[in-house]
């Protein structure tokens, strides 16, 4: 039997690499690909992004609506605007991304390049909407309370692990 494992003490040869590297993957024809999916559709099943926002819209009123059941009567309103205003704080950014990608999707020049561009220009403009909609709600409404507004952001951020359970 082959060790494929290389002791650290040992040197290694250029040889003792090719050998490794070749092992380590296979190249599948179309063909032994084709009957692998069909074998295992599962594994190559890919989910629709807006149903992660829309579970973090969900979350979201899940929430708010424990807020809205658990705060005093006092602070039922204040508690629940917050956690409204995390989830928005979450979801508001995500579905921005996800416009900027489906429209670089659908442009006639699409190609490898340009739709990295929009990766990176719709992620930068999902951090530069979050920071904005932190700091905009922070100034403009002081009353609000930050647990539930981070505790729903969070869980709202959470959904995309989510995705990985559904697949």
């Amino acid at each position: 039997m082959r060790n494929n494992f290389v002791n650290k003490n040992q040197p290694t040869s250029a040889h003792q690499w090719d050998e490794i590297e070749e092992d380590s993957f296979k190249t599948l024809s179309k063909d032994e690909m084709d009957a692998l999916r069909k074998a295992k559709p599962r594994n190559f099943a890919s989910i629709n992004s807006w149903w992660v926002v829309l579970s973090q819209v969900v979350i979201t009123l899940v929430i708010a609506s424990a807020c809205y059941v658990f705060s005093s009567l006092a602070d039922k309103n204040v508690y629940t605007y917050s956690a409204l205003v995390g989830g928005l704080i979450g979801f508001l950014p995500s579905a921005l991304f996800l416009m900027r990608i489906e429209a670089a999707k659908k442009s006639v020049k699409s190609s490898p390049g340009g739709f990295l561009a929009a990766v990176v220009s719709g992620e930068f403009i999902k951090i530069l909407a979050t920071i904005v909609l932190f700091i905009g709600f922070a100034l403009k409404q002081p009353d609000l309370k930050w647990i539930p507004l981070l505790v729903t952001y969070l869980a709202t951020l959470k959904c995309y692990l989510l995705a990985w359970f559904w697949k």
